[in-house]
């Protein structure tokens, strides 16, 4: 499969994907491939972070939002669930549409379809109103995400690649805190009484001025596959199943009194993901257009990265979720100090992503290992603080060792992002694209279901305090598979 686009004028490239010599122009020369500006870089950056903005930034606003809609504990959860899932489900269907309809044109209408179901939330009436918007705000994540990073594989190449990777890596990290402290921020300030409204209603200006420079300012090249693959309904299907049947119920399960609907979904998992994998290899083997062909995971960089992603995103989305109730319930936080406290956490990891590209170069993966090892010194050390230091802890205390668990952090999630793209070819930048966002967002989800599930049954029991240690201890284990796992990506880190 081969990928041609042509070129907008006056862009000033910061790379350029390798030539295919196999599709010949009239000069006998290939054809030349979009290059994205700098500018280009910046606005699809600026995309890529508002989901994952978004799917923080509720964390720190849940009392906020149970008190003034009244919502409880099932309908809460929804509001983290019900994004979290539909924005996992169609990531890779969302990647593979922007490979047939264009990249820039399937970003643009995310763009402007988050604006909307953002503006959606913030004056939602009712609970059940909050849940429907939020499926809807994730929806058009998943429209928007895959174009960003397809964008970026598609229209650069070589060391321009591999530094456009690492900023989008860093870029996924931070936006990650920052959700929380910003929404820590907006419910504090309670702007014009807005309250929880303005962590919502912010990411209308923001996706307007992404808007504005994608549209006025041409900055983000069209890019689309030669020869787009037809959707894989099947295939779309049964893994829009798999995913639900997993993440709904262990979500939703807890708070709901784990009815029996829970246990039959959980039954059914199985069965879908073994559905799903059999259709897609029989897709594949009669030359059809499988959603997730198998033999992109056959690739050595996608198969170890993605196995790497699993464990390591599943314990920070539990370690987020489960860090903002224990300030707030445990140690009395509002909501401006629980955000706050996540400050250190998101300097350090700001300060290694960048320094993680000169490191990369020239301790290949080492370097994921050893910051999956500082991570794991930090947990240490954020279970010790609390253990010992009960339930009077002040934002200084908790600095450091959030600092040492920042900091390793981003040694670890932009290099890894960088490794799984490393080596797709640009024909299949949305499939990839969608196949990395959906394991990234799946397993966030699933840590906020499992350790959040952990953290809230044991909290009723032995307390606040004693619950967090135990889901720091239970996430250790999650660290000890990321470090076994980084032995197996490849040692040469493009």
């Amino acid at each position: 499969m081969t990928s041609r686009a042509q070129v907008l004028p006056r862009v000033t490239r910061i790379g350029a994907p390798a030539r295919n010599s196999s599709v010949p122009t009239r000069s006998h020369s290939p054809a030349p491939a979009p290059g994205l500006s700098s500018l280009g870089l910046l606005t699809v950056l600026l995309g890529a972070a508002l989901p994952m903005v978004d799917f923080f930034i509720v964390n720190v606003a849940l009392p906020t939002i149970d008190r003034d809609l009244h919502a409880g504990p099932a309908v809460l959860e929804m509001v983290v669930a019900g994004y979290g899932v539909a924005y996992a489900v169609l990531l890779v269907l969302g990647g593979r549409l922007g490979d047939m309809f264009g990249r820039r044109n399937l970003f643009l209408w995310g763009l402007g379809l988050f604006a909307v179901t953002s503006l959606a939330c913030g004056v939602a009436p009712s609970a059940w109103t909050l849940v429907a918007a939020r499926v809807a705000q994730g929806a058009a994540s998943a429209l928007l995400l895959p174009q960003a990073l397809a964008t970026i594989q598609s229209a650069t190449s070589g060391g321009a690649r591999g530094k456009a990777l690492s900023y989008y890596g860093a870029t996924a990290g931070i936006a990650s805190v920052v959700g929380q402290v910003l929404g820590g921020v907006l419910v504090s300030a309670d702007i014009a009484g807005s309250g929880w409204r303005a962590i919502f209603l912010v990411n209308v200006p923001v996706a307007a001025v992404a808007l504005a420079l994608a549209l006025a300012l041409k900055s983000v090249p069209e890019t689309r596959s030669a020869h787009p693959a037809r959707i894989d309904k099947p295939g779309t299907a049964l893994l829009a199943v798999t995913l639900i049947t997993l993440l709904l119920p262990l979500t939703e399960g807890r708070a709901a009194g784990w009815p029996l609907w829970s246990w039959v979904l959980l039954a059914v998992f199985p069965l879908a993901a073994a559905a799903f994998v059999a259709v897609e290899r029989r897709g594949e083997r009669d030359g059809g257009n499988p959603l997730i062909p198998p033999s992109l995971l056959r690739v050595h960089s996608v198969r170890s990265g993605l196995l790497l992603i699993v464990p390591f995103c599943l314990g920070f989305g539990g370690f987020m979720f489960v860090v903002a109730v224990a300030m707030q319930d445990g140690l009395r936080f509002g909501a401006l100090e629980a955000g706050a406290a996540l400050a250190p956490l998101c300097a350090a990891f700001f300060a290694a992503s960048l320094l993680g590209p000169r490191m990369v170069a020239r301790f290949g993966r080492r370097v994921v290992t050893a910051g999956s090892l500082v991570q794991g010194v930090g947990l240490v050390a954020l279970a010790a603080t609390f253990h010992y230091g009960g339930t009077g802890l002040s934002i200084a205390e908790l600095a450091p060792s959030m600092a040492v668990i920042g900091f390793g952090q981003g040694f670890v999630l932009p290099v890894v992002l960088r490794i799984v793209l490393s080596e797709v070819p640009a024909a299949q930048a949305g499939v990839g694209s969608g196949a990395m966002a959906t394991t990234q967002q799946s397993s966030l989800a699933l840590g906020v279901a499992t350790l959040g599930t952990l953290f809230l049954t044991l909290s009723g029991s032995i307390g606040v305090r004693d619950a967090l240690v135990w889901a720091l201890v239970a996430q250790l284990a999650a660290v000890v598979a990321t470090v076994a796992l980084s032995t197996r990506l490849p040692r040469r880190i493009v």
